[in-house]
């Protein structure tokens, strides 16, 4: 990892980059394969199937039988930790629900909001080298709660046509009611333009490789929304002297073990912290399956020193970054000062994959900086704010003469006259 002692403010938009891609001939590639799946349907989704997931497929939906048979598969012990986080991602986001309220703005003027499930969404749920069946739970379960009517999920089948079992068990325990073997840059594809398997949905949501996310974002310019904008996993940990090295070693090695293009970063305000944490990192390092993508990771990341705790949550700030673990003593006074993260891990014992797993708040959260601006899937991410307004006589009287002369400063005739007619009525 590289060190970086006591950095200028100036130097600070260095230590914020994110390893960076050249996605010009991704996007190409990912453009080819979108228009084949719009023009091709079914015929090219199971082509690409065969091609990059080794998967030769009769049919693209997932039985009642191989569900059934994924239940024998998955041990009771898993079952019962799926279970277990599902009970308590549901607690937490059906505490989301939003209650509207009539408002009076003026005499005879009311307006109010109504929320509205989105009717049909779309869940890519990556499979591969690490079968993430916990995203299940973190996308549909909020989409259940939220009232969605459809729930769409795909998922890259092994060389035998399969999804792992513990997807499937996840997503019939979280409400799914329809799931299709089908991966990659296909699956976007096939559910933004519909095939005749897989529908249409209205939005996509869901983690997947730098294909995956160039796919979401293409296709979000014409056909659907997307949850989004999201690239390789992050992690910032703030740590003082207090910290407890082989746990932040522990939890900057969690996120280092996603890919090559993930990012961590310590912010420590003691010199001998930052010593302990490298020492130990190495040691941690050596005794993981996935030792050589997370050494990769690390050549990406950074061991910052800084002068004080509101320098490091200064900086981290700056970083905004997808997960932050404040691993220090003032954990609540520093949480009062976070501004951009996507979600916060406060104390010693709260550490990222608790979050990731089975605490209950989700998990898919914005990357590289956008928590800037986006904020994590949540109750509101499937579900759409339609405002209503009811004006009565009073009403008019109230808000008419203003509303002419606004449309009259704007020059739109026709819409001052839909008010003016309404006033003249009154007259009569």
């Amino acid at each position: 990892m590289n060190i970086i002692k006591y950095p200028a403010k100036e130097d600070w938009k260095e230590i914020v980059k994110r390893p960076h891609l050249d996605l010009s001939q991704l996007n190409t590639t990912v453009e080819a394969v979108l228009g084949d799946v719009k023009n091709h349907g079914d015929a090219a989704v199971k082509r690409y199937e065969e091609k990059f997931d080794h998967a030769h497929l009769d049919h693209l939906a997932v039985t009642e039988e191989e569900i059934k048979e994924a239940e024998q598969l998955v041990s009771l012990e898993l079952r019962h930790s799926i279970e277990l986080a599902h009970h308590n991602i549901a607690a937490f986001h059906e505490a989301q629900k939003f209650t509207g309220s009539k408002i009076e703005t003026v005499k005879g003027v009311t307006c109010w909001q109504k929320s509205v499930p989105i009717e049909k969404v779309g869940l890519y749920i990556p499979g591969g080298t690490a079968p993430l069946f916990s995203t299940v739970l973190m996308l549909a379960t909020p989409a259940k709660i939220a009232g969605c009517k459809d729930i769409v999920l795909c998922s890259p089948p092994n060389s035998e046509g399969k999804l792992n079992p513990a997807i499937l068990v996840a997503a019939k325990i979280a409400g799914v009611n329809k799931i299709f073997k089908c991966g990659g840059v296909q699956a976007i594809g096939a559910m933004a333009y519909g095939t005749e398997s897989i529908p249409k949905v209205y939005k996509i949501f869901g983690p997947g490789n730098q294909y995956v996310m160039a796919a979401k974002q293409q296709v979000s310019l014409h056909e659907v929304a997307i949850d989004m904008p999201a690239g390789p996993s992050e992690v910032c940990v703030i740590a003082d002297e207090n910290s407890n090295p082989t746990f932040v070693a522990a939890d900057l090695l969690s996120q280092a073990e996603h890919g090559i293009d993930s990012q961590v970063i310590l912010i420590t305000t003691s010199e001998d912290m930052l010593n302990k944490v490298k020492d130990e990192v190495n040691v941690q390092l050596a005794q993981l399956p996935r030792c050589e993508i997370a050494a990769k990771t690390l050549e990406n990341s950074q061991l910052v020193l800084v002068h004080d705790s509101q320098e490091a949550i200064d900086l981290s700030n700056t970083y905004a970054p997808e997960h932050l673990i404040l691993a220090t003593d003032n954990y609540e006074e520093l949480a009062n000062k976070v501004i951009n993260a996507g979600s916060v891990f406060m104390g010693k014992y709260a550490c990222e994959s608790a979050g990731d797993y089975a605490s209950g708040t989700n998990h898919t959260l914005p990357t590289h900086q956008y928590a800037l601006a986006y904020s994590g899937v949540n109750l509101d991410t499937y579900n759409r704010k339609v405002t209503f307004q009811h004006l009565t006589e009073d009403g008019i009287r109230s808000i008419g003469k203003a509303v002419v002369c606004m449309a009259e400063g704007e020059q739109l005739e026709a819409h001052a006259n839909a008010m003016r007619v309404r006033i003249q009525s009154l007259k009569k």
